[in-house]
């Protein structure tokens, strides 16, 4: 018990010490009014019941555990401390965590049986399958009247307009809706009736996405032969189906769009690398033509010409000489046979003859005479002149001159 006189500053300074330190930690449900986010990040609102209100906030720091949009008439469960404002005297629950009321035991649930489905393998990314970039033909596992399908036909429409989309109708909330998700899973596996299976539905509370949860559907995802995308609810919203799926979508409409590569942009895509191997080719064709231009027929002429040009000029020079030489050969050949000639004539028995000599034989011994003793007195001698022939009878034989 305080007795005495209180500032209001000291009473305050006990109300906080009390309060803070009797209420460390604490978790309080109520309904959520007068939501007000700041702009430095930080969320004030009010807790209420039918009798009584308390003042909430959250950091911004403490922002990325929240898991939902809140929205004033929610029901929510809050964990935080008590903390006290001096200045304005008002107290007020520092919140670290916020979520629905009767989600905490939903949520435990759930991560126990992630835990389990995990252990068994069934997250593993090695079982994990690609998807067919161009699939001919889309299934559909979702309320056939449900927004989701409406987004996915659009996108699809839009985006690949020669794809087959197959709805395999199932329920997407309540109690028997996760058994038919998975027999409509199964069917598509076995029948082969697409190539890309998506498996989703709209945002909702966590109650509602509860099917995609169930192990059913994740078992069966995990068996299914052709490749599963789960598009559970919005951004935020999560199921197991997306742990065991072969790829998570944010959003249906995120789904269509990839399981339906642009056509368009993949057929733009090929004009623009058809265009770069034309601008490619020209510019390779253009590079040997440079490269082969001085093997043309004229550039080819003129280089051998260059090449040519110089033996035939020694060609030339060579016959020159040759004909030179062989002219001068023939002129010293012309020279000597004239002088042969010449010389030959001198020598002819026609030029002596010329001369005024003769030629005698001796009838008798048919031989020449050369001296007077080749011939004796009576022998008849066959004179031989220039022109003509004179027979001679020898009287007596005669002595040389002397």
């Amino acid at each position: 018990m305080v007795s005495g006189k209180l500032s209001v500053s000291e009473l305050t300074g006990l109300i906080k010490q009390h309060l803070e330190e009797n209420f460390p930690v604490l978790t309080v449900e109520g309904e959520l009014s007068n939501y007000r986010p700041s702009s430095t990040g930080h969320l004030y609102f009010t807790l209420k019941d039918e009798k009584a209100a308390i003042s909430c906030m959250m950091f911004q720091n403490q922002r990325r555990n929240l898991r939902f949009k809140m929205e004033d008439g929610m029901l929510l469960r809050v964990k935080g401390r008590l903390s006290v404002y001096a200045l304005r005297g008002t107290y007020s629950i520092i919140c670290d965590e916020i979520e629905l009321a009767g989600q905490g035991e939903i949520l435990a649930m759930l991560e126990d049986r992630k835990r389990r489905l995990a252990a068994e393998g069934l997250f593993d990314e090695e079982r994990k399958k690609p998807l067919p970039r161009f699939p001919q033909t889309v299934g559909v596992v979702s309320s056939p009247t449900g927004a989701a399908v409406r987004d996915i036909l659009n996108i699809l429409g839009r985006r690949a307009a020669g794809v087959r989309v197959i709805i395999l109708p199932a329920p997407v909330q309540g109690p028997d809706a996760g058994a038919l998700i998975a027999r409509r899973i199964e069917q598509a596996s076995r029948w082969k009736l697409c190539d890309v299976l998506i498996v989703g539905r709209g945002g909702g509370s966590l109650e509602d996405l509860l099917p995609f949860s169930e192990e059913a559907v994740v078992r069966a995802i995990g068996r299914c032969t052709i490749p599963v995308v789960s598009a559970v609810g919005h951004e935020i919203d999560w199921a197991l189906s997306d742990y065991a799926a072969d790829m998570r979508a944010p959003t249906p409409s995120a789904a269509a769009e990839l399981v339906s590569e642009n056509r368009e942009a993949a057929l733009e895509r090929i004009r623009e690398l058809g265009e770069n191997i034309r601008e490619t080719m020209e510019a390779k064709l253009e590079r040997a033509r440079l490269l082969i231009r001085p093997f043309g027929m004229e550039e080819l002429e003129e280089r051998f010409m260059r090449i040519l040009e110089p033996a035939l000029m020694r060609l030339d020079d060579a016959k020159e000489g040759l004909i030179r030489g062989m002219e001068e050969k023939a002129g010293n050949l012309r020279r000597r046979l004239e002088l042969a000639g010449t010389a030959l004539n001198a020598a002819s028995p026609l030029s002596i003859l010329e001369r005024g000599f003769s030629v005698v034989l001796n009838e008798k011994t048919g031989k020449l005479v050369r001296s007077g003793s080749d011939a004796e007195a009576g022998d008849e001698l066959y004179i031989r002149p220039l022109e003509g022939s004179i027979t001679a009878i020898v009287k007596k034989q005669g002595v040389p001159y002397g």
